[in-house]
């Protein structure tokens, strides 16, 4: 069952970069989406596949705001796309279809971390909301035009925080007992099931699947709730409040964050392989179940445990969230 999800020696490091993985490669002629690419890792992503030739498509709920972050870079646009809101959505897809070009790369990036309780319009807690069910919506209306690109890759930026928590069934949008950082870890969980099923269903179509863990990268606006004391406490930053920097202890800089996400929508060394969960620049072996831990001399645990590749599970959240897409 798992017999795909172990590393295939790559030659990439925790420490290596954007442009270093991109090296070589010329992806002109490639159209990319990227979701909330205008800030974060999605900033890194959007500036290295662009510099590398790609035609980028950065995907925001406020495009006027996030348009300073964009200026310089060649062959990338911006759309307005709000996860929370399945018309802003069906309306990014339209616009993109209407165009007839192919998608070569979608990169489901954007997210939102533990937070206070949030619900959207439809009542559904929002980190599963935004970081899984507005990913599955946007992925399925671009169908079509990944089918075009007749080899086409999608990548869900997730978290080694899926280990938190599995798909709460009985209750995904925490009617009762919410926690943020188990709504964090199902939503995480479900960005790695998203990927196998994908995988299982579409191969044949040429588009394969990925679930990614960047490492921890502070200053990405992933969780602007979290203050600066539970950073220091947690081991991110110093005393001073710079961001602590040992990829090796998961800690990263942004090109070092990103560069898995490039990895997996770029590298041929992942032809003829999908529905797998990457760190690091290579795909992740199978983890044990362990207490995730951000004491300051800690390595944070963010091998892929097995709940989180469960092709039954998989199979039973791509039905879930299907009927939770239906008016």
């Amino acid at each position: 069952m798992y017999e795909k999800q172990h590393p295939i020696g790559s030659g990439f490091t925790a420490a290596s970069t954007t442009d270093e993985v991109l090296k070589g490669l010329d992806l002109s002629g490639r159209n990319v989406i990227v979701t909330g690419g205008h800030v974060g890792l999605g900033l890194e992503t959007t500036r290295a596949l662009s510099k590398a030739g790609a035609s980028v498509t950065v995907g925001s709920r406020d495009p006027d705001r996030a348009a300073p972050a964009l200026s310089g870079l060649e062959r990338v646009q911006l759309a307005q796309l709000d996860l929370l809101d399945p018309a802003s959505i069906d309306a990014f897809t339209a616009r993109h279809l209407s165009t007839d070009r192919p998608l070569h790369i979608l990169i489901n990036n954007a997210g939102i971390m533990a937070g206070p309780l949030v619900r959207d319009a439809r009542g559904y807690e929002a980190q599963f909301a935004t970081n899984h069910l507005g990913h599955f919506q946007l992925t399925l209306g671009l169908l079509p035009a990944l089918r075009a690109a007749h080899g086409a890759r999608v990548v869900n930026v997730t978290s080694g925080g899926h280990r938190l928590s599995g798909i709460r069934w009985d209750d995904p949008h925490f009617t009762t007992g919410y926690d943020g950082m188990l709504a964090y870890g199902q939503s995480k969980t479900a960005n790695v099931l998203f990927a196998v099923e994908l995988d299982r269903r579409w191969a044949a179509d040429g588009i394969r699947g990925y679930a990614v863990h960047p490492g921890v990268v502070v200053g990405t606006n992933l969780g602007p709730s979290i203050d600066e004391a539970a950073l220091r406490a947690m081991g991110l930053i110093d005393e001073s409040g710079r961001p602590i920097i040992d990829p090796d202890r998961e800690r990263k800089t942004p090109q070092q964050g990103a560069s898995t996400s490039v990895f997996a929508a770029t590298s041929p060394l992942l032809a003829g392989i999908g529905g797998v969960y990457l760190k690091d620049n290579d795909i992740s072996p199978l983890g044990t179940p362990l207490p995730i831990d951000f004491g300051a001399e800690e390595n944070i645990p963010s091998d892929v445990v097995p709940h989180a590749l469960d092709p039954e599970s998989a199979q039973r959240l791509w039905t879930l969230s299907e009927q939770l897409l239906k008016p």
